[in-house]
């Protein structure tokens, strides 16, 4: 459901919103919802995750670890076999 919301926005910044809105075909009310989604969306991410970069994203959930995977052991092991 859509609600009619008021802001108060200094005139050219207004002026400058509505020339990049017509010059994308698209209205300024459907920018300023999308720049609100996005912003929203940020606070559901973890600091984590804004870390990762586009390709790390990219690859999470292509590899499944078993659940009693020990990481620390793991690193170990391999540094071991490789320097010892």
């Amino acid at each position: 459901m859509n609600t009619k919301l008021t802001l108060t926005i200094e005139q050219s910044i207004i002026e400058k919103a509505k020339k990049y809105a017509r010059k994308h075909e698209r209205s300024l009310s459907d920018l300023i919802e999308n720049y609100l989604k996005a912003l929203t969306a940020k606070e559901n991410t973890t600091e984590a995750e804004d870390e990762l970069s586009p390709t790390l994203k990219s690859l999470r959930g292509s590899f499944k670890m078993p659940k009693n995977f020990d990481y620390k052991k793991e690193l170990s092991d391999r540094l071991s076999e490789k320097y010892l």
